[in-house]
């Protein structure tokens, strides 16, 4: 099976061949830096390993480690936060969810600016930065799990 840290180093030394992929296939450069920024905080701070409670990403989160405490309550290893198209999901649902609340109880004391920025152009590039470090920790997970284990 593949640590953490192989797999976070398999997700960060790719990134330079996607980003240059990009620049090849004529993507504009916001485009391009907004990919590499989500595809990093997806593969340090949104790994699917935070369904497990001593992990390498779990504990980057630091002072707001306990957040993902319910997550891994919620969500067994291996179950839905490893799916292709629904892990991502869960993970950014999950932090929607706490967000809205944050939002909630802020806004009960405080009076917050209303709005949120435009996203509609940057969509495609924000999801493919969340989507592919999940797609190859899940394709590396299950390429090692097929494979007889050695005695």
């Amino acid at each position: 099976m593949a640590t953490g840290r192989s797999h976070l180093a398999l997700e960060l030394t790719t990134l330079p061949l996607w980003v240059s992929a990009g620049v090849a296939l004529g993507v504009q450069h916001e485009q391009l830096v907004l990919f590499a920024l989500s595809y990093t905080a997806a593969s340090v701070l949104l790994s699917p390993d935070l369904d497990l409670r001593r992990t390498d990403p779990s504990r980057r989160w630091g002072l707001l480690r306990p957040l993902w405490g319910p997550y891994s309550h919620l969500f067994r290893h291996r179950g839905l936060s490893h799916s292709l198209l629904w892990g991502p999901l869960t993970r950014v649902g999950y932090l929607l969810v706490l967000a809205a609340g944050a939002w909630a109880l802020l806004s009960a004391f405080w009076e917050i600016p209303r709005g949120l920025p435009q996203l509609g152009p940057h969509i495609p590039a924000l999801c493919a930065g969340l989507y592919l470090p999940h797609l190859l920790h899940v394709l590396v997970d299950r390429s090692c799990s097929r494979k007889p284990r050695a005695n």
